[in-house]
This record gives structure tokens, C-alpha cells and sequence, in this order.
């Protein structure tokens, strides 16, 4: 077996949107499998698997993550992770991956390409929420789809906001209260919030959502009224209703999942599409195993790796 403690490195943003866009196709066109993650809740965070097979990149595996919004505090990442690949024809193990930065990656590029094809615009103006590396990863990956005229950020902690925009040096950033970030064509959400951030009478007619934060049972950012409002995309249904953005507003019985209007493959493959420049969109993000293995993909044997004996 292979180790790759590093396997985010020199990887291509655009590739990487290219594969996690295929990959999102793919589900569309039912040639996946991959049961919704299991979660094991501790007080102060999770940890999921998350198992999957893309039988047209000849790769499956599953990943273990955790994520533990304290962490930070104690100089640790929110979010670490590891992704064993399997052999498919014996079953063993031939890789491990230290998947945390490949973890911000697919998770920024699933919100680049919803950006690509739910964006009524090709150049926007950019509201974040929150200033994490997952809000570092979205501004990124976007990038690479769209034209970025300027940046606008809130956090909880005004400095954090201030020097996230130092690390996007590239574009025009700036802190701004939350209904002013909101004044934007594509928003992006990225805390982990358990209650609304997000009003619906802040946002105005075509804009964009990229919800991202919401990826656990209990966990939201947006006004149940914006979702109403708006037409809804998700990842994946189970895991969206389980555990995205629309988790809790089902719960409450203010949305059903009647009312999604697709996944984000069906728009991919062009099943589903925006259907005017007016009306407000939300991509439901979760994180899929499948854009773990897809990104993984573009890793194994082009890059040094250690040998581990196994079995």
C-alpha cells in the first residue's frame, strides 16, 4: 500500500472542477455507487464514512472525516480526513491519502461548477460568509469558472475577515456587515451554523447560493423563506435531507423533498437547467464520496508516496 501524505500538491484547480464535474455527471446518469455517509456524533463534533465506486474511473474507496468547528482554537484544522482506495478486483487496500486539503478542494470545486451552471452571470460580484479555508477554496475554484469583479466577506471576527482578504490578494476584497455581503450575484455560505445567518429579505431576485456549511443533522444558514422562493438543487437527496441545508427546514415542515428541484448532475447533464436570469438558486452541498475518489483520481501514481507493508 501506498501512502500520499501530500496529494493536494501542484494539483490543477481547473482539472480538479473538470473531474468534479464528471463526477457530479455521473451520478446523474446512475453509474455510481454510493450509499448516503454515516455519521457518529460527539459532543463537541463528528466524525462520517463516506464509501463509493465510480466504475468509469475504475476507482472506489471511502474516506473518514471528522469535523470539529473548535478546532481551530487549538490549532487544528475543522476538518482532517483520511481516504483508503481500494483494489477493485481483491478488495485490498493499495493506497491512503491524507485527504484534508483534498477535502477543501472538492468541496470548492462542487460549488465551482454550480457556480458555472446556475450563475446568471459570468462576471459577479462574490459574497462569503465566513472565512475559513472552505470560503478560501469556493473564492478559488469559482475563479477558475467565473469572472470575479470583487470580494465581499463577513465573520463572526471582523479581523478574520480582514485577513482572509489578504490571502485572495488577486481580487478586489473587502469586510462588510452580513446584508451588505449579501447585495451580491452568487453567495457563498461556508459556516457551521445552527440557526439562520442568512434573511430572506436580503436577497435579492437571481442571485446564486452555493450553500456549503450546512453538512450535518441540526446544522443551517439560510431563512427556510429563501427556500421556498427559491428553486433548490442538491448533491444528493438522501444526504440533503438527512443532513444539508434543507435538514432542518423539513424537520420544521416549512420545505419537503418534494419540493427539490433536482441534482446538481441533472443540471450538468442538462436534465435540469436555471430557468430565468431572475430567479434565486441554492446548490445544497453535502460532499459526496464520489468527489473524493474523482480528485483522488488525479493524484494516485503522479505524485511521491511512502510504502506502507500491508497486509
Amino acid at each position: 500500500m501506498r501512502y500520499y501524505p501530500d496529494p493536494s500538491r501542484q494539483l490543477d484547480l481547473s482539472k480538479v472542477n473538470g473531474v468534479i464535474e464528471e463526477a457530479f455527471a455521473e451520478h446523474a446518469r446512475g453509474r455510481v455507487q454510493m450509499p448516503p455517509k454515516v455519521y457518529i456524533t460527539f459532543r463537541e463534533g463528528d466524525f462520517r464514512t463516506m464509501p463509493g465506486y465510480i466504475p468509469s474511473l475504475d476507482i472506489a474507496g471511502v474516506k473518514i472525516v471528522n469535523v470539529h468547528p473548535g478546532n481551530p482554537g487549538i490549532g487544528l484544522p475543522t476538518v482532517m480526513a483520511l481516504l483508503v482506495i481500494l483494489d477493485i478486483g481483491t478488495g485490498r487496500p493499495v493506497s491512503l491519502l491524507n485527504a484534508t486539503d483534498l477535502t477543501d478542494l472538492r468541496t470548492g470545486a462542487g460549488g465551482a461548477v454550480a457556480a458555472k451552471y446556475l450563475s446568471p452571470h459570468r462576471s459577479i460580484r462574490l459574497g462569503v460568509v465566513g472565512s475559513g479555508r472552505q470560503a478560501r477554496a469556493q473564492v478559488e475554484a469559482i475563479g477558475r469558472e467565473l469572472d470575479i469583479l470583487e470580494v465581499k466577506v463577513w465573520s463572526r471576527n471582523e479581523k478574520n475577515a480582514m485577513q482572509f482578504c489578504t490571502q485572495v490578494p488577486d481580487l478586489e476584497c473587502s469586510s462588510a456587515p452580513l446584508p451588505e455581503v449579501c447585495e451580491c450575484d452568487l453567495l457563498v455560505t461556508t459556516t457551521p451554523s445552527r440557526e439562520p445567518l442568512i434573511m430572506d429579505e436580503w436577497i435579492h431576485e437571481g442571485t446564486h447560493i452555493n450553500a456549503i456549511g450546512a453538512d450535518a443533522p441540526g446544522k443551517e444558514e439560510l431563512d427556510p423563506a429563501i427556500l421556498r422562493r427559491a428553486r433548490v438543487f442538491v448533491d444528493d437527496p438522501a444526504q440533503a435531507v438527512h443532513s444539508g441545508e434543507i435538514n432542518v427546514p423539513i424537520q420544521q415542515g416549512l420545505f419537503s423533498e418534494a419540493m427539490i428541484a433536482g441534482t446538481l448532475g441533472e443540471v450538468v447533464i442538462g436534465k435540469k437547467k436555471r430557468n430565468s436570469s431572475s430567479e434565486i438558486t441554492v446548490f445544497d452541498s453535502t460532499g459526496l464520496a464520489i468527489q473524493d475518489l474523482a480528485i483522488a483520481s488525479l493524484t494516485l501514481g503522479k505524485q511521491e508516496g511512502i510504502d506502507l507493508k500491508f497486509p
